[in-house]
């Protein structure tokens, strides 16, 4: 009988946590949606000494609350970038690179507090060396300046890349050999 009694109190607490501590539903649900700005040109080539390619697919989102307006997600600037390394003789190690925001007087364009300098690492085994003729694909996605998105503050985007190069070269070696029978 006490089994009973210690069965049907356990049964009645877990019913009373079970309905009696759920949440209601919210009266409204808030919506977030992506704004998206768009980066023109949006796609451009580039060139740093040995190293060429291009930036393709640029632009901005922040994610934002549907309504009010309020920023949810700060921007982020996306895009791809594809490096060739153009010298005949030497190889590149990609080290990092880095990205700054110019306004119409030539002058960085700071981001926020709390935000993380844009920056890329070339940390993919293999996508960090370059040899001649040889070329390699990185994805962007770094902070963007609340700043630039006003109209006409932004002039152009800054890349700065650090590479290693290094002396490359193949060269053939011929040796002689004899193969004896049994």
């Amino acid at each position: 009988m006490s089994q009973w009694i210690g069965l049907t109190v356990m049964a009645a607490a877990v019913a009373v946590m079970a309905l009696g501590c759920s949440q209601q539903p919210s009266g409204t649900a808030v919506v977030i949606e992506d704004k998206t700005y768009t980066v023109t040109p949006a796609s451009v080539e580039v060139k740093a000494g040995i190293v060429t390619g291009e930036v393709t697919e640029m632009k901005v989102t922040e994610r934002v609350e549907k309504g009010s307006g309020r920023v949810v997600s700060p921007a982020k600037l996306t895009g791809t970038l594809k490096l060739k390394n153009t010298s005949a003789n030497q190889t590149v190690r990609l080290v990092t690179g880095k990205i700054q925001y110019i306004d119409a007087e030539g002058q960085p364009i700071k981001l926020e507090q709390a935000r993380t300098e844009p920056t890329l690492k070339f940390a993919t085994y293999g996508s960090e060396r370059l040899d001649p003729g040889q070329d390699a694909t990185q994805s962007l996605d770094v902070e963007f300046p609340a700043d630039a998105l006003k109209a006409k503050k932004l002039k152009e985007i800054r890349l700065e890349l650090a590479y290693i190069p290094s002396p490359y070269r193949e060269e053939t070696v011929n040796f002689t050999v004899s193969i004896s029978g049994q």
